[in-house]
């Protein structure tokens, strides 16, 4: 498992971080500083936002609250969503990005999204240009499949960087990454910063069905939610939780942390009544046979060559 940075400070990255995706919408501002300080009382150092989230809310109330101890803080934003990562997007992204955290240098830059159009040598090339002025530490990639983290990779090098963290999907129902990327990055030496622990709430016990909620509004998280076993994994697992006198929620970020390839995982919530369960697993320690237990209520995915003899 690679590190991530350590904070200006000097003090290293939690194995827990906080994604700020619901920052000022859905949150009020009041509301993301009671969530804020219960993931620092945690022990979270780890703070993560992007250009795109609640209209530029996100990063503004992430700066504010961080500002009193940036250097305790390790700060991540991405660009490059929903606008291509052209060089002109990626410096105008930037700059407002910092613009709103009130932050000369982050830490960790991540490419939201790939894009077929643009050239990767202009993207890293413009990526290079942020490092040498000092604006960033790092730089990641979010939503990539491994083929293209290499082949970015190979780019970056070019440029004399290095692609340091990734920020895959992944929770007990989206195990994907599995195959290829968490193998990769383990090769590669690059840190893991997961998200979506929960499956977009399906993980938290509270769909019993397909009747309300995100999993039904959105279109996007409907479709990616949409088979039949992952519900009934989900169902699985709320019932081992009652077993164990836990929440699920606090079951399902503790499997994601327990796979030795991951770094950090990113957790989130609405209200911290709501974030609570996920906080909970920060000290929660999973033994290897409800590791197992877990394991074996979803499905794991086939090699990648598909020659499950090898598996």
């Amino acid at each position: 498992m690679a590190d991530l940075p350590k904070t200006s400070s000097g003090n290293p990255a939690s194995s827990f971080a906080f994604g700020t995706m619901q920052f000022g919408v859905g949150t009020s501002e009041e509301a993301s500083q009671g969530i804020y300080e219960a993931s620092r009382n945690a022990g979270l150092n780890v703070f993560d936002t992007a250009y795109g989230y609640t209209e530029g809310l996100s990063e503004q109330i992430l700066g504010k609250l961080i500002a009193q101890e940036r250097d305790d803080i390790l700060l991540m934003t991405k660009c490059a969503h929903p606008a291509p990562s052209t060089a002109q997007n990626l410096i105008s992204q930037f700059d407002e990005s910092r613009k709103r955290l009130n932050q000369d240098m982050i830490d960790v830059l991540f490419l939201h999204r790939w894009d077929d159009e643009t050239p990767l040598e202009e993207s890293f090339e413009t990526l290079a240009g942020f490092r040498d002025a000092g604006q960033i530490r790092s730089i990641g990639v979010s939503n990539f499949s491994a083929w293209q983290v290499m082949k970015a990779q190979n780019v970056a090098q070019s440029f004399g960087l290095s692609i340091d963290v990734i920020q895959p999907m992944y929770n007990l129902v989206k195990r994907q990454v599995e195959v290829e990327i968490l193998p990769m990055a383990a090769d590669q030496n690059m840190a893991v910063t997961p998200y979506s622990p929960l499956g977009g709430g399906l993980l938290t016990g509270k769909y019993k069905g397909r009747s309300e909620g995100r999993l039904v509004s959105d279109q996007a998280y409907a479709k990616r939610y949409s088979e039949d076993w992952a519900y009934q994994t989900a169902e699985q697992l709320t019932e081992l939780a009652a077993e164990k006198g836990l929440h699920p929620a606090t079951l399902a970020v503790a499997w994601v942390a327990r796979n030795p390839d991951i770094t950090s995982t990113l957790i989130s919530g609405k209200s911290l009544e709501q974030l609570q369960p996920s906080l909970d697993a920060v000290k929660f320690t999973l033994d290897d046979d409800l590791y197992q237990q877990m394991s074996d209520l979803s499905r794991t995915p086939p090699p990648a060559t598909d020659r499950l003899e090898e598996a």
